[in-house]
């Protein structure tokens, strides 16, 4: 390789429970999270079981593709963990051991009340010669950097604590150092969007498409509670400031009512500090949610100053004689309806003597739905020193993403109402 053509990375992943399903490979997203932040992007990644020639074609495919190449999994010291002598095999280079990592180990084992280094961990101490050992301070199995016809081999352990640690403590400045100007960090900025459905929004961020900037690239992450838009650019930062605050600003013509408008994205933190600016007090009533909503608010730390508590009022009985719903209303209209989502709202707010209430109540499914009231119709309500907003949707989805869709419209009204003001 030669120039500044920017630097590539393939990641391996060793391991037979990643291919069973018994294990999630969380390394290889991580590493590509942390690559593309450091401006080497992975082109390519493999998922292989612990077998010397399959590793060994992965690298050897990975090798053709990338400047750099990262490893895990396998470098344990029992006899199915054959990443090192299997790279050391393809690349050509003879194992040998290395008395301080010996001596670190016996040093672990010493520690730990054994006096004998076992004799499998020795393999641990083996390096290809000339191999960079990468310290691991939270494991016996240490990093192994190589070079091979311009490329750079790195091997780290498959324990994702470990692996992180020898990346962040070692590797990437090593990483720094041996790509130098060929590193183009990737730069992203979310918009995090409530309210509108994915399709919906793709179209009318098309309208608008043209004024953007054509350094950046948009990319759409739905969510039950919601859609992102990721704004991103590969540059310096100045640079990248620069065109994602144009992006952003074209994009916030058309996106911007149904906006969060929080830093990460979670209603949650603008209810709070809605509430907060406020002083108010707040109660929920919950049905179909089944205390989501009132978990999620204490889910964010410091809840304890605005929330009093909930009801989960999933029977009629306890809607009626709890929360005050009038028997008769609930009759004539139906569990599920907004007289009976205002009632809870109210009545949650007069019983736990709050400013504020929610009530939400609805069908999640599977079963319960009828042609008038299919699976998904919720209604929800917001009061605010008595005064109520209700609102109502018919979501799509399986019980749980009925519920989570559920609980973020219920929040996005209560974050609306507060918002709106008296």
């Amino acid at each position: 390789m030669s120039g500044n053509k920017q630097a590539d990375a393939a990641v391996i992943v060793v391991g037979e429970e990643l291919l069973s399903g018994e294990t999630t490979d969380t390394n290889g997203s991580w590493l590509g999270r942390r690559l593309a932040a450091l401006g080497v992007p992975v082109v390519r990644r493999w998922i292989v079981g612990d077998d010397a020639e399959a590793i060994q074609a992965a690298l050897s495919a990975a090798l053709r593709i990338a400047d750099l190449i990262i490893v895990t999994g396998g470098l344990g010291p029992t006899r199915d963990d054959l990443t090192r002598p299997a790279v050391a095999d393809l690349l050509g280079l003879d194992l040998q051991p290395d008395p301080n990592i010996v001596d670190d180990l016996r040093e672990r084992f010493r520690a730990r009340g054994i006096s004998d280094l076992p004799t499998n961990n020795l393999s641990q101490a083996e390096v290809p010669r000339g191999a960079q050992v990468l310290a691991n301070k939270l494991g016996s199995a240490p990093g192994l950097l190589m070079e091979h016809e311009g490329r750079s081999v790195a091997l780290l352990p498959g324990v994702p604590r470990e692996m992180r640690g020898i990346f962040d403590d070692v590797l990437a400045d090593v990483l720094r150092d041996r790509f130098e100007d060929r590193l183009v960090p990737l730069v992203h900025r979310t918009l995090y969007t409530t309210g509108i459905a994915e399709s919906v929004l793709g179209e009318r961020v098309d309208e608008v498409r043209a004024g953007l900037p054509e350094e950046v690239d948009l990319a759409f992450l739905p969510g039950l509670r919601g859609v992102s838009i990721r704004i991103s650019i590969r540059s310096s930062a100045d640079v990248s400031a620069k065109f994602l605050d144009e992006a952003q600003a074209v994009l916030d013509s058309v996106v911007a009512p149904y906006r969060i408008g929080m830093e990460k994205g979670d209603l949650v933190e603008a209810v709070a500090d809605a509430l907060t600016n406020e002083s108010y007090t707040l109660a929920v009533a919950e049905s179909c949610t089944g205390g989501l909503i009132a978990k999620r608010i204490t889910d964010f730390p410091g809840s304890s100053t605005y929330f009093r508590g909930g009801v989960v009022a999933y029977a009629d009985q306890i809607k009626i004689e709890l929360l005050g719903v009038d028997e008769a209303v609930l009759v004539e209209n139906g569990a599920v309806s907004e007289v009976v989502a205002a009632g809870m709202a109210r009545g949650v707010a007069d019983l736990l003597n709050t400013d504020v209430g929610v009530g939400i109540t609805g069908i999640a499914g599977p079963e319960g739905g009828t042609p008038e009231k299919p699976v998904g119709t919720v209604w929800y309500a917001v009061s605010v020193k008595g005064a109520v907003r209700a609102s109502h949707r018919v979501f799509s989805g399986d019980r749980e993403a009925v519920r989570e869709r559920a609980s973020q419209a219920a929040l996005r009204l209560l974050y609306q109402t507060l918002a709106d003001g008296p």
